[in-house]
């Protein structure tokens, strides 16, 4: 028996008539080397078949609670077949990126059907080159960003011959109770939820420094210095900038239309501009976001005077926990140096405000968005939460975007035998997370990047695209003829962490 926790249940009360709460990417394939030279819907369907057992997330389907007393459970579909969840369209000629990029966005505003397994893979033919694409989307609630990825990994092989994949020994099907047993379970949470909320506001009580608003309320810090005290987490931590984020046209409610871009950046250009610079690699591409989010807003008139404030998706899922369907994720609240005009300089800001959040990670791993999860019962949440998030957006945005990066295999894959050429994420837009989301994959020597917009807040997403490479263009000119930039701890103490 699983029950969804309260962190993957948020995912599910978050969607409504403008919000669609599920992951998905979109992989380029070559068919050239596979033996049939190309990629059918009767392949795929054949390999989901044989290898649906890997992927626990797209065996299991929603058993609700009635009137939504409790968060709803997994349980094994008996009847499932993949055939169902995969669908085939052809472009018109002459199928270019742009075309692809309109497919993908109208399917990816359509949310997924709760009464069978969540998940959806779309086979998209027509390509210019010869080139397939590959569409697949799972709900949040069953996978974050690793999850997604090893779910992927399941379908994917190391040569064009596809590897053989032995039967499971048979297991006990992970079933959900009856209702007695459901409803006897909420009981027991509903008479707990005091406790349980009472739990949550300690917990979130030693964070408030890190939490987007909260930080900002007179006393925070040391209220939260205060609880880590007393609760034993007292251990000298570093100190967090105010996370209040500007206003900015990315931010206020969303529409249920999506919007669409991708490209890539080779890796090895990003990591020699973090070699040289001392800084990582995640600086860089967060310091490359911050390049061009700061272009776009310029370009409109509506740079603020201070950084935007991103939230920064951490998975935190342990090797125990590998095969458990749901989010093990946290997330870190940063500043992003959109405020700063030199490109060394936010690069170097970049780098100093990512090693301080990282090391505050470190010794003390931001929970609060579980916890807060957890705060009101399941029948509040499912009813509130999307309201809440509307009129969050309106009143007081706690962020601008989320910025994502996965790290992923350096070496070519292959589907159906066709060779994985890039791979481009999405994720989740939301009206209390902003109108743009902002999500990159490692894969093969390359930064492949998927941006993901609602029209009414950015209808030009591919300008948006284009700055990113632009931006790495900036930060590959601005290495010295001797391959380095200014090292990162030369930049000047009062400048370690944007205010």
């Amino acid at each position: 028996m699983r029950q969804l926790t309260a962190l993957d249940a948020q995912f599910l009360h978050a969607e409504s008539a403008t919000t669609a709460a599920h992951v998905a990417g979109l992989a380029i394939l070559d068919p050239a080397c596979s033996r049939a030279g190309a990629v059918t819907r009767e392949c795929l369907i054949g390999l989901l078949r044989e290898r649906v057992h890997l992927a626990p997330a797209l065996r299991l389907r929603l058993a609700t609670v009635p009137f939504d007393l409790d968060r709803p459970y997994w349980t094994e579909d008996p009847d499932l077949d993949v055939a169902g969840h995969v669908h085939e369209v052809t472009l018109t000629a002459p199928g270019d990126d742009a075309q692809l990029a309109e497919e993908v966005a109208r399917i990816h505003e359509r949310r997924l059907d709760r009464g069978r397994p969540l998940w959806e893979m779309h086979l998209i033919q027509g390509l210019t080159g010869g080139r397939v694409a590959l569409y697949a989307k799972v709900h949040h609630c069953a996978i974050d960003g690793v999850s997604g990825a090893e779910t992927l990994a399941a379908l994917l092989d190391l040569t064009p011959e596809p590897r053989v994949v032995e039967r499971p020994a048979p297991t006990p099907r992970t079933t959900a109770p009856g209702l007695a047993g459901m409803l006897a379970g909420a009981v027991a949470r509903s008479v707990m939820q005091p406790a349980r909320t009472l739990y949550s506001l300690g917990r979130m009580a030693t964070e408030l420094d890190t939490m987007p608003l909260a930080s900002a309320l007179p006393g925070a810090r040391q209220v939260a210095a205060a609880t880590r005290m007393i609760t034993g987490r007292g251990r000298e931590l570093p100190e967090l900038p105010v996370l209040t984020a500007p206003r900015t046209p990315f931010n206020g409610p969303i529409g249920p239309e999506r919007r669409f871009s991708y490209g890539s950046i080779p890796l090895a250009d990003v990591k020699r501009v973090a070699r040289s610079s001392g800084a990582s690699v995640n600086d860089v591409v967060m310091t490359l976001c911050a390049s061009a989010l700061r272009a776009w807003l310029r370009e409109r008139d509506a740079l603020p005077d201070r950084p935007l404030i991103a939230a920064v998706p951490v998975a935190v899922r342990t090797a125990s926990a590998r095969d458990v369907v749901g989010n093990q994720i946290s997330v870190m609240v940063t500043p992003i140096p959109t405020d700063l005009a030199c490109p060394r300089e936010r690069l170097r800001v970049m780098a100093r405000t990512m090693h301080t959040a990282k090391r505050r990670f470190a010794g003390s791993p931001a929970g609060w968005l579980g916890e807060l999860s957890s705060m009101l019962p399941a029948a509040v949440t499912a009813l509130a939460t999307s309201t809440v998030f509307r009129l969050a957006s309106i009143m007081l945005p706690p962020i601008n975007l989320i910025v994502s990066n996965v790290p992923g295999p350096q070496l070519p894959l292959y589907l159906c035998g066709a060779r994985v050429l890039a791979y481009h994420p999405m994720s989740v837009l939301t009206d209390v997370s902003g109108g743009v989301n902002i999500t990159c994959f490692s894969y093969d020597g390359s930064l492949d990047f998927g941006i993901l917009s609602c029209p009414d807040r950015v209808a030009d997403v591919w300008r948006l695209m284009g700055h990113l490479q632009e931006a790495m263009d900036e930060l590959m000119q601005q290495i010295e003829p001797a391959g380095r930039l200014n090292p990162v701890d030369s930049l000047p103490a009062r400048q370690m962490v944007p205010a």
